[in-house]
């Protein structure tokens, strides 16, 4: 394990930096995307850091791409990322062809319009904390092999302390160094859901429904509509889907 450990490490490490790179975690959570994505032959890699009280948000992704594969799983309600957060175990489908549509109705032709063929899903936690979830997506199916597994286990191990490590160096409150971004659009979003709900008068799960219609059918990302929304140039009213 310590050399896998090792090894892993140095992928991450020697991953050229660029120019958009965010600062801080962020930065190298890029990185581990990136390496991740060649050492898992993935099509691309994504992490998104979440929290048992709803928060979500995209923290890194290997290529711009899949950040849209990402934030399709929350505007959508649905994917691996959040059934590997909530059971706390890999997702692993290797196949989106094989059965995928009746756990991910939305999810699965929407990702397979897009060309992607598998998708595995690794929760970051330790002992009881849930930090989010690693994942990882192919263009061709197949399952991951035992080398490839043990890897993105170990790729998902520093993902956590990576997420610990910067957590621990921030200003006690705030979030970390270059996840601001990513938490504050979340926080932007249960404001959005609060307004929504008090101008409609439904429930704050039935808003939530609201905006993620919205942001669906307009193929606009979520945390863009709450920002509208939250600004007052975008208002729901009662007859609007």
């Amino acid at each position: 394990m310590g050399e896998r450990l090792a090894h892993v490490v140095r992928l991450i490490a020697n991953e050229p930096a660029r120019a958009d790179d965010g600062v801080g975690v962020a930065g190298i959570l890029r990185r581990l995307c990136s390496a991740a994505g060649r050492s898992l032959s993935a099509s691309g890699v994504g992490v998104s850091v979440m929290s048992t009280d709803g928060m979500r948000g995209i923290a890194a992704t290997s290529d711009p791409k899949v950040a849209h594969f990402e934030e399709l799983q929350f505007t959508l309600g649905e994917g691996p990322c959040l059934e590997a957060f909530s059971t706390r175990r890999p997702v692993l489908v290797p196949d989106l062809a094989d059965g995928a549509t009746r756990r991910w109705p939305s999810y699965t032709p929407a990702v397979h319009d897009h060309g992607l063929r598998a998708v595995f899903a690794f929760p970051l936690q330790i002992g009881a904390a849930r930090l989010g979830v690693l994942d990882v997506f192919r263009r061709e199916p197949g399952l991951l092999s035992d080398v490839e597994l043990r890897r993105a286990l170990i790729f998902a191990d520093v993902a956590v302390t990576t997420l610990l490590d910067g957590q621990e160096q921030a200003t006690p409150g705030s979030a970390a160094a270059g996840l601001d971004d990513a938490m504050g659009n979340r926080a932007e979003l249960f404001q959005a859901q609060g307004m929504v709900a008090v101008r409609l008068g439904v429930s704050l799960t039935d808003a939530l429904a609201r905006l993620r219609a919205h942001a669906f059918a307009e193929n606009r990302r979520l945390g863009d509509v709450a920002r509208d929304v939250v600004a007052r140039r975008l208002q729901f009213d009662s007859d609007q889907s």
